[in-house]
């Protein structure tokens, strides 16, 4: 069966995922985030996409954007890739690919699901027994949303802006987000949506989406699904893919 397209749309916030190639290594010092995040900053800056959150981990990377255009999203990516790609094969002698040939992209609800997508993305770290707490971590968005520490990179979604009326108000309120983690149907949920490049919403969220696109997309199990009409749009998956 031939994969479906990913799905890109403007003004949408969208979740992707790039690993590194045989979920190989694609960071090896402390420079190499540098250079990620000076590529990354280049790569919003030429297309205008706005980031709300991303974690930089080992052998892949998180992004939570919203795009002015659908094409800036591959636009995006691609150009990252390139550059990164170029510096690091320079820097350690190396030649070949570095990233997995496809990376994976999710729309995301903006009103149910977004926070949930920024807490998923910022607990990477944490899920991974790196750090305890994801303020420990460097190279999240953590810090900056949840601390107040200055990020260049970061452009705050109107959601994350309407938690409180100052920055010291919406960081509180933010914090108390992750005074408890994703729990297991949450994790799922979105684990399934992003391992399937498909969007992750209400049913009437989907519905809007295949007016749009004329294509039913609905992330599913493998196997034969369960019937549960109350349970979420997006049904848990059945093995944990450690995202």
């Amino acid at each position: 069966m031939p994969r479906r397209p990913r799905l890109h749309i403007a003004d949408y916030p969208h979740h992707i995922v790039q690993r590194g190639h045989n979920r190989a290594a694609c960071f090896f010092a402390e420079e190499d985030y540098q250079t990620y995040r000076h590529w990354l900053g280049e790569a919003l800056a030429n297309t205008g996409a706005a980031l709300h959150a991303y974690v930089l981990m080992t052998n892949h990377v998180h992004l939570l954007v919203t795009p002015k255009a659908a094409e800036d999203i591959p636009r995006l990516v691609m150009a990252i890739g390139r550059r990164y790609v170029q510096t690091i094969n320079k820097t350690y002698r190396r030649t070949g690919t570095l990233w997995d040939s496809r990376y994976k992209s999710s729309l995301i609800q903006t009103d149910t699901y977004l926070l949930r997508c920024q807490r998923y993305i910022e607990l990477n770290p944490v899920r991974a027994d790196m750090v305890r707490d994801p303020g420990e971590y460097p190279w999240s968005s953590y810090r900056a949303n949840g601390l107040g520490a200055s990020d260049s990179l970061l452009s705050p979604h109107a959601l994350y802006l309407a938690l409180g009326d100052a920055p010291e108000a919406r960081q509180a309120a933010y914090r108390e987000l992750f005074r408890t983690g994703l729990d297991g149907a949450a994790l799922s949920e979105l684990r399934l949506a992003i391992q399937q490049s498909q969007p992750i919403g209400s049913e009437r969220f989907l519905q809007q989406i295949e007016q749009m696109t004329g294509q039913r997309r609905e992330a599913r199990p493998r196997g034969r699904p369960r019937l549960e009409p109350d349970g979420p749009t997006v049904l848990p998956g059945q093995m944990e893919l450690g995202f």
